[in-house]
């Protein structure tokens, strides 16, 4: 008999999951959902599967999305990029962004959050795996895929 591809997949995944947890703590993000810290983006745990602007450790760290001009213009292409490049707000606060982005294959979900920090010319941003240690830099690609997208979009 064989196993449809959908099916492994999901053998996969669970034996992935069965893995990932016990070995590294990591939990989903369960009834709590992101948020601010006295105002600021969280800072990153130890693991290597998060990058945050506020952030200062080298290994964490990455420059906020700069803008010029009106930043209610900013913020409003903001959440089209997060929607063009497959994401979805989740929770929109003033100055304050919650959005998801799924990785292909294995569905995982990662959080991206962002501060609007007008005054700065700057938007904070911070982008986190739930599960695992190592995430191959997704999360910094998908930053400097963010910046690039914001930018284009400032500039056209």
């Amino acid at each position: 008999m064989l196993i449809k591809g959908a099916c492994l997949l999901e053998i996969l995944k669970n034996a992935i999951d069965a893995l990932t947890v016990p070995l590294t703590g990591a939990q989903p993000l369960a009834d709590e959902k992101p948020s601010l810290d006295g105002g600021r983006l969280r800072p990153c745990p130890w693991t290597p599967n998060c990058v945050c602007s506020e952030d200062a450790g080298p290994l964490h760290h990455v420059e906020p999305l700069a803008f010029s001009g009106p930043a209610e213009r900013a913020w409003a292409l903001l959440k089209e990029v997060i929607a063009r490049e497959g994401g979805a707000v989740q929770d929109e606060q003033p100055g304050y962004i919650w959005s998801t982005f799924p990785i292909p294959v294995f569905g995982y979900i990662d959080d991206v959050e962002f501060r609007l920090a007008a005054d700065e010319g700057v938007i904070h941003v911070r982008s986190s795996a739930r599960l695992g240690f190592y995430d191959l830099n997704v999360n910094r690609t998908r930053v400097e895929q963010l910046r690039t997208a914001l930018r284009n979009s400032l500039e056209g």
